[in-house]
């Protein structure tokens, strides 16, 4: 296989689910980063295991080019990469049970209490995300915001069908760009890793504006 003139994904539809081996030539484990940033950690992954697929999603174009050039220079067969909001694709376009794993780094952590809301983490967010995953796929999740990653780990404890586990050493070595930003400034990387399990299905939150106990 050769790797063409770009390895952004264009869907024919944005109201379809994906089918993976229209998205990837040789369909392996899929995993899928969301907010891919500059790409360092996701090429350096792919970059690794070159027998499963990565999809990278990323808003900004600018960013998404980037890597798409990081990518194509690194020969990047298993690697794809489109360009979307992370909720909308985790809520309306991945296949059910086709995800084996979910990366989701340091995210904006909103911190002020009047914007949880805009919070990608959310009850009716990380129900979508355990049904995109396969039994045994994994949620990966990074920040360097204390408060985030309290808010996700309540989140995540309260969907029935995911389990903490611990983040593999090998997962924890490849670092993204902003990880080695605030490591060099001393910050602490706080990191949280569900598994997804066969249980009764989550409950879907009927707001998302709630914190994750029901209340501001």
């Amino acid at each position: 296989m050769s790797i063409g003139s770009t390895l952004i994904y264009r869907p024919s539809s944005i109201v379809d689910r994906l089918r993976w081996a229209e998205v990837f030539e040789a369909e392996g484990r899929i995993e899928v980063e969301l907010g891919s940033g500059d790409g360092g950690f996701l090429a350096e992954y792919a970059g690794r295991h070159p027998e499963r697929s990565f999809l990278g999603v990323e808003r900004l174009l600018g960013r998404l080019r980037k890597l798409d050039r990081k990518g194509r220079r690194m020969g990047l067969m298993n690697l794809r990469l489109l360009r979307i909001e992370a909720a909308y694709l985790v809520e309306y376009l991945l296949p059910a049970g086709g995800v084996e794993a979910l990366h989701i780094y340091f995210p904006d952590p909103w911190p002020k209490r009047r914007h949880w809301r805009r919070r990608l983490i959310q009850p009716s967010f990380i129900s979508a995300a355990a049904h995109a995953l396969g039994a045994g796929g994994r949620l990966y999740f990074r920040t360097d915001d204390r408060g985030y990653w309290a808010w996700a780990q309540e989140v995540c404890g309260q969907c029935a069908l995911l389990r903490a586990v611990e983040t593999p050493a090998e997962l924890r070595a490849v670092e993204t760009d902003f990880e080695r930003d605030f490591r060099a400034r001393g910050l602490e990387i706080h990191t949280l890793a569900y598994e997804r399990r066969m249980a009764a299905p989550c409950i879907r939150d009927q707001t998302s504006m709630m914190g994750p106990s029901g209340s501001w």
